[in-house]
């Protein structure tokens, strides 16, 4: 098999993700490293690799494209193997990923092969699996419309496919700068339904690097021009789909726009000033005005459904720290809890025609419960304060009894402070829990606070809290520590608002933070 690997001025890590494709053994018969026209020495390190190695071919493009898609047509147009992968030069194929997805291509006589695709954060290596439950076990999918989450993989490098499907098929990726090019992608791939083997096997490492000094195409989200992208490639998507016969795939790939790419944006929509508010609430208002009833008729009070009706039927940005705190995951749904003058319960006294009464039937683990926590660090006794919003009376007739918090690491996934708490009603209709905190025990990391609400008859919710703003709450504070003398502890609200806690210990930790505060400030 073969394997596309593309760069542009990406010397630092081109080698490392040329050596883990050849690293995979004999079955890899070809690495063609196609160079777009980088300035930075990258191609004459290709150069230097592929005079010791025979499996490895270098393309050197004339033109910069500007995008992804050129330079892996380009390989594409290169290879001589059976299969082909895809490989980008800032990440690495783990050990025996190919081995895994040619066994299960061949033995399933499928035309491409899937593995689980894992995200590393970087510089802390903390590691999330993406779309895990798709490469959950082996499986053997006959048609893509068996499987219509498939959509939600949109990646198209932790695949292997059959080159000659590729050809048959005159699947390329869109020319030129083209962001999100591997949506178009993969939407071709499944229009031609192929036969698809899916392997829990890791078999791609995708390294993010958000603090690089030149971000990826994907993850730079300042500008507007960045969501543009998007939706056209996600409307691309949806019509290659339909155009090809596949009705209900295309109905997922616009609920996965709904579920995926309208929260990712709208939680992080107050980050930017209100020109970038407007001209995001404009577009995507004209995105989903193309949107017919099917589209809307499936899980009606879904997340993202009721956020794009907020967006559809209001002309100007409106409500946005709630829209923050509906986008997040798991979803919270803050007050007000309005009603329509029949009762029925509705988004806002002056939105009545965006209806929230399918809220009254939906089972209570999927509700998005809204809970306030709210942290005041001290010297002697920490304590969380939490409170649960009533909706619409499901709360009381579920039966709310104890709060279960936990505490988890970011950086290394570990977990403290487990503490389960009696929720107590309280006069405005509210319940209420008081949770003891050592920051102490924490350590030092930046901490998420994860909560499970319990109710009678065994039913459970597990969400995440709103952090409360109130004068002081959100600051930074120095305590003292039986074990390292001081500890830097600060609550603060995470982009979808959700109550997370810094800590560091000790006087280096104290000034490391100190010397960081003070490098932004001079930035």
């Amino acid at each position: 098999m073969g394997v596309v690997v593309i760069g542009y001025n990406d010397r630092a890590h081109v080698g490392d993700a040329v050596r883990s494709a050849l690293a995979q053994g004999p079955a890899v018969r070809e690495v063609l490293a196609v160079d777009d026209c980088s300035t930075d020495g990258s191609a004459g390190l290709l150069a230097d690799l592929a005079a010791g190695e025979p499996r490895l071919r270098v393309l050197g493009r004339r033109v910069n494209s500007g995008g992804c898609g050129s330079p892996r047509n380009t390989g594409l147009d290169a290879v001589t193997a059976p299969y082909v992968m895809f490989l980008d030069s800032d990440d690495v194929l783990p050990p025996g990923a190919v081995d895994a997805l040619l066994t299960a291509v061949t033995g399933a006589r499928a035309e491409l092969a899937g593995g689980l695709c894992v995200r590393r954060e970087l510089p802390s290596g903390r590691e999330y699996p993406w779309q895990a439950a798709l490469y959950s076990a082996h499986a053997v999918v006959a048609r893509p419309s068996q499987r219509p989450r498939l959509v939600h993989d949109t990646l198209c490098v932790n695949k292997l496919y059959r080159t000659d499907f590729l050809r048959r098929h005159g699947i390329r990726f869109p020319e030129g700068r083209f962001l999100y090019e591997d949506f178009v992608f993969s939407a071709r791939v499944l229009a031609a339904g192929p036969r698809i083997a899916l392997v829990p096997d890791p078999v791609y490492v995708w390294q993010v690097r958000r603090s690089a000094g030149r971000l990826s195409l994907s993850l730079d989200r300042a500008a507007i021009d960045n969501w543009q992208a998007r939706t056209e490639a996600c409307g691309l998507a949806y019509d290659i789909l339909l155009s090809a016969g596949h009705k209900e795939l295309a109905r997922a790939a616009r609920a996965k726009f709904l579920d995926h790419e309208l929260r990712m944006y709208a939680r992080e929509l107050e980050l930017h000033d209100p020109d970038y508010r407007r001209a995001w609430w404009a577009h995507t208002r004209d995105h989903l005005a193309r949107y017919g009833a099917d589209d809307w008729e499936l899980n009606p009070t879904a997340p993202g459904r009721l956020l794009a009706r907020v967006v559809l039927e209001s002309p100007e940005p409106r409500d946005l720290p709630r829209l923050r705190e509906l986008a997040a995951r798991p979803a919270r749904l803050l007050p007000p809890y309005a009603r329509a003058p029949d009762g029925t319960p509705v988004w806002s006294d002056d939105l009545p025609q965006v209806t929230l009464a399918p809220l009254l039937t939906r089972p209570v683990r999927l509700l998005p419960l809204a809970v306030d926590a709210e942290l005041r660090p001290r010297a002697r006794v920490t304590r969380l304060r939490l409170r649960l919003y009533e909706l619409y009376g499901r709360v009381a007739q579920a039966g709310p009894e104890t709060v279960e918090t936990e505490w988890r690491c970011r950086e290394d996934g570990r977990t403290s402070h487990r503490h389960a708490s009696a929720l107590a009603p309280a006069s405005d209709g509210t319940w209420s829990a008081e949770v003891p905190l050592d920051p102490d025990v924490l350590g030092a990391g930046t901490w998420d606070l994860r909560l499970r609400l319990r109710f009678a008859h065994g039913a459970h919710r597990d969400v995440t809290a709103h952090a409360v703003a109130g004068t002081g709450l959100l600051r930074r504070r120095a305590v003292p520590s039986t074990r390292h003398g001081v500890l830097l502890v600060q609550p603060y609200a995470t982009h979808s608002g959700a109550l997370a806690l810094r800590v560091a210990t000790g006087p280096r930790g104290v000034m490391a933070v100190v010397r960081g505060r003070l490098r932004r400030l001079l930035h």
